[in-house]
């Protein structure tokens, strides 16, 4: 439960900062700015599906989101991405860059750990479905 929390936290915070960037000025970018409100939406979705539902899915779309969005970032930091030219300067982007990376390693070890994803019940479905070929 507690890497759940954890990735939840990060998700959040990863959705405040761009909800909050939205506000102050990305919601004019005809491009960036819905994917701002999108990603502010999505973050919130996600962390309330972390909190409420014991399924491997929302520690994926954890993994995901902070995976889709530092990858973002970085493409805007180094060659641009749809025209937003951004640099590793300021506490909103450590801000969310931090909780980005903290949703991907919560949400990878949130995966690993699930039971669905263990050894021994991987093990069981192998076998259950060789019986059923037989």
């Amino acid at each position: 439960m507690l890497v759940r929390i954890i990735a939840a936290a990060a998700v959040l915070v990863s959705a405040a900062v761009h909800l909050r960037l939205w506000f102050d000025g990305f919601s004019n970018d005809h491009v960036v700015g819905p994917a701002f409100m999108v990603n502010g939406i999505a973050g919130i979705v996600i962390a309330g599906l972390l909190l409420l539902w014991r399924h491997w899915l929302p520690l994926f779309l954890a993994f995901g989101f902070g995976v889709a969005t530092l990858g973002a970032f970085v493409l805007a930091t180094t060659v641009g991405f749809f025209g937003t030219h951004e640099s590793w300067t300021g506490t909103y982007v450590w801000a969310a860059a931090v909780s980005e990376a903290v949703a991907i390693l919560a949400g990878g070890l949130g995966l690993i750990r699930d039971p669905l994803f263990s050894r021994a019940e991987l093990q069981n479905r192998l076998t259950a479905r060789r019986a059923n070929l037989h």
